[in-house]
């Protein structure tokens, strides 16, 4: 194998193929990332078992036609450390031994044969569903805000996608929750089309934000039994999806909470961010008093002092005292398109929905707490 290629074309993929990989693997070909130049492409894969990175680069001169592997990590640290846009000439000089000569550096790299590193079986459905990209990366940011980190209860480790219908429309809704906090995002799907229920890995979501973030490619969706594909441009991520049934969260949406907080979304942010500075704990309660024309945050910490601000704000009822995590208030509340905040409001310890005025199709459940 013998081709050379420009730095930033192939550091961009390493990078993305980066998060795939586990830092400590008991299999060592799992450290390593695939390399294939063939048909005038080279083809990139990297891989945990669970999760599958594929990219391609046409900018690229072979010379031979080869595969390898080698390691992602050593490999990435190079490109890093090249100056940008510099060519580099790979040569596969033995079965273990790939050489990299740039205009002043030289490396040898060890390798591993191609034939120790994973298959997989491409069996998705015919049926392909595409999206926008941006409105379906506002989906994943908007719903991972809540994804449970516990993993005794693996199938909240992750989004829930699954159909919903509203007004004769056909919607896929992203649900996800820690049992504390509750985040649901929907964009409409194609007509005609169907999506079986599954629960997107945690891992998984995260790889697909980064993908996402640095492309204007739409998104086209294959699904199977165990498994999920996402292709994007010429970049492919295929998933296994977590193994569980996610509980009827439908039922822990709070209806007919009537007593609503309207306050600017970028106020309440930055008041809660100063006022929690005090704390050593960034996620301690913060106490919200609220008035019917201004609310107060006040968090009191024995190890550390308190602090309180008062932001101008609109409530419907009479005074009321409610504490929240202030991590969960500032992750809803920097999600939210809309310039000002919409809170609905029972009681002090009931959960409360906060609704976004700029997107209908999306809201957040938090429940109070004790302080």
């Amino acid at each position: 194998m013998q081709f050379t290629i420009k730095r930033d074309y192939l550091l961009k993929s390493l990078t993305l193929a980066q998060g795939i990989i586990e830092k400590k693997n008991t299999l060592p070909i799992l450290s390593n990332v695939l390399l294939e130049a063939k048909n005038g492409k080279l083809s990139i894969i990297a891989t945990d078992l669970d999760l599958v990175f594929y990219d391609e680069i046409n900018e690229i001169k072979i010379d031979k036609d080869g595969a390898t592997t080698t390691s992602a990590t050593i490999l990435y640290d190079i490109l890093r450390k090249i100056s940008g846009n510099s060519e580099i000439k790979f040569d596969l000089k033995s079965e273990n031994k790939l050489s990299l000569v740039t205009d002043n550096s030289d490396f040898n790299l060890l390798c591993l044969p191609t034939d120790n590193f994973p298959n997989f079986a491409d069996d998705f459905e015919s049926n392909e569903i595409s999206f926008n990209k941006s409105k379906f990366l506002a989906l994943l940011n908007k719903t991972k805000i809540a994804i449970s980190n516990d993993d005794t209860r693996h199938y909240l480790n992750g989004i829930y996608l699954h159909t919903t219908e509203s007004q004769n429309r056909t919607y896929l809704t992203g649900v996800a929750t820690d049992s504390h906090r509750l985040s649901s995002s929907s964009i409409e799907i194609e007509a005609g089309k169907t999506f079986h229920p599954l629960i997107l890995p945690r891992k998984t979501v995260f790889q697909l934000c980064n993908l996402l973030a640095d492309t204007s490619e739409k998104v086209l969706i294959q699904t199977s039994d165990s498994k999920i594909q996402f292709k994007i441009g010429k970049a492919k991520l295929i998933s296994k999806v977590i193994d569980g049934k996610f509980p009827d969260y439908k039922k822990v949406v709070p209806v007919g909470n009537n007593k609503i907080l309207t306050v600017s979304s970028l106020d309440f942010v930055q008041a809660i961010e100063r006022v929690i500075t005090v704390s050593l704990d960034r996620k301690e309660g913060v106490k919200l008093i609220l008035g019917k024309d201004n609310v107060k945050f006040s968090v009191n910490s024995t190890n550390s002092g308190e602090g309180n601000e008062v932001i101008k704000s609109n409530f419907t009822a009479e005074e009321m005292t409610v504490s929240f995590n202030s991590k969960y208030l500032v992750d809803i509340a920097s999600e939210v398109e809309d310039k000002n905040l919409k809170i609905n409001l029972k009681d002090p310890t009931s959960p409360v929905l906060v609704e976004d005025m700029s997107d209908k199709n999306s809201y957040y459940v938090v429940m109070p707490m004790k302080i």
